[in-house]
């Protein structure tokens, strides 16, 4: 009697976590996108416009410009190959990025230097038609201490990774800014690696465009590192913005803290913010906490929040996690109004108090007051 063999082949076994998820500078090597995917089923994908499915450079583009640049900073333009990658992608659009970059605008900080100023790079665009690549390098070396803004304006539809290595001793306060045209789009990682006792704070300001959707990760290379995130943002009617972090735990004795706020208001605005942390079995002494708090301002709006934590040792300091959203706080408002206040100037004021502490991390003053401006403005047009 003839036995019939059936071959069989291992299983595919899932990635455990997002640390372990396909990572490839080849664009080929992902699979189209459909939407279904975890980490694209927020994202309105046809929004993206050609990202999506593009696998080369197109016509876009973008400059960048230097308006502050103090001593102890120093800018060129270089090849990719003149750089040793921080981030290898994890997604297709950042791998499209990575190859269809023209060059990479490098930014240094000497060693030991301590700027007097912090420096500006702005990105703009003139014309959302056709599609835009960048990667900035920034390297802070060691015992520096610096802060960097970089501002993006105008109209394009970029996709664009930035790279910060931060050396032993260091410390970097970077405040990034999407203030885009209503016709822009972007989608951008940046990746944090921090050597030896390193610091950096970040703080990421999204406010205008289309769709923006901005991955964040942190990467330690070596015990003490220290890692503090906020984020601030404002939806519009109509405006799709997405915030997805990444903070993986690796190494002893390290530690992060995460802390966006969002506000939201007119029809069809949503907001996305997955926060990732992952402590890995050999990161003992590790202390991370992340909180997302978001303000639903008008009817129309909708916030969702994703806040994960993954544990693999007992041996913390402390970790944990919380999420809140929320309707505009009727007590409050009555509260004010009640001594005298207009209705339209008390909701500007509680507002403005949700977002003070933010506000108040960024480190120039001229920054700070024109932010600030900006959500008024949007606060007095939505009460017109």
């Amino acid at each position: 009697m003839a036995v019939t063999t059936l071959e069989t082949s291992a299983p595919v076994i899932p990635p455990k976590t997002k640390s372990q998820l396909l990572r490839s500078f080849d664009v080929s090597d992902f699979p189209a996108l459909t939407g279904r995917e975890e980490e694209w089923r927020f994202t309105p994908l046809k929004r993206l416009r050609g990202l999506v499915t593009a696998t080369g450079a197109t016509g876009g583009t973008v400059k960048h410009d230097f308006p502050s640049l103090p001593a102890g900073f120093s800018v060129s333009t270089v090849d990719g190959s003149a750089v040793t990658p921080l981030l290898v992608p994890f997604d297709r659009i950042s791998a499209l990025a990575f190859g269809a970059a023209p060059q990479v605008t490098l930014i240094e900080v000497a060693r030991e230097a301590v700027p007097a100023e912090a420096a500006v790079v702005r990105v703009s665009g003139d014309s959302a038609d056709g599609l835009s690549f960048a990667r900035t390098y920034v390297r802070v070396g060691a015992m520096a201490s610096a802060t960097l803004i970089v501002e993006h304006t105008g109209s394009a539809t970029l996709a664009d990774n930035i790279e910060v290595a931060v050396d032993n001793g260091a410390q970097l306060t970077l405040v990034t800014v999407a203030d885009w045209a209503a016709d822009a789009v972007q989608a951008q990682h940046i990746k944090f690696r921090l050597g030896r006792d390193a610091k950096v704070t970040h703080v990421q300001v999204t406010l205008g465009g289309d769709l923006v959707r901005q991955y964040t990760s942190v990467e330690y290379a070596d015990r003490g590192g220290d890692a503090t995130l906020w984020g601030l943002y404002f939806a519009d009617g109509g405006q799709h913005q997405e915030h997805r972090l990444l903070v993986d735990h690796a190494v002893p004795d390290c530690r992060s803290y995460v802390g966006y706020r969002g506000a939201l208001q007119g029809d069809d605005s949503h907001t996305i913010w997955v926060g990732d942390v992952l402590i890995q079995a050999e990161a003992t002494g590790t202390s991370t906490y992340e909180i997302n708090r978001n303000l639903i301002l008008s009817d129309g709006a909708r916030a969702d929040s994703v806040p994960n934590l993954e544990i693999e040792t007992g041996e913390i300091v402390g970790a944990g996690h919380a999420s809140t959203t929320g309707r505009f706080d009727d007590e409050q408002l009555f509260y004010l109004m009640a001594r005298g206040i207009p209705e339209a100037e008390a909701r500007q004021l509680v507002v403005r108090g949700f977002f003070a502490e933010l506000l108040a991390k960024i480190p120039v003053e001229e920054l700070r007051e024109r932010l600030g401006a900006v959500i008024e403005s949007r606060l007095v047009k939505a009460g017109s």
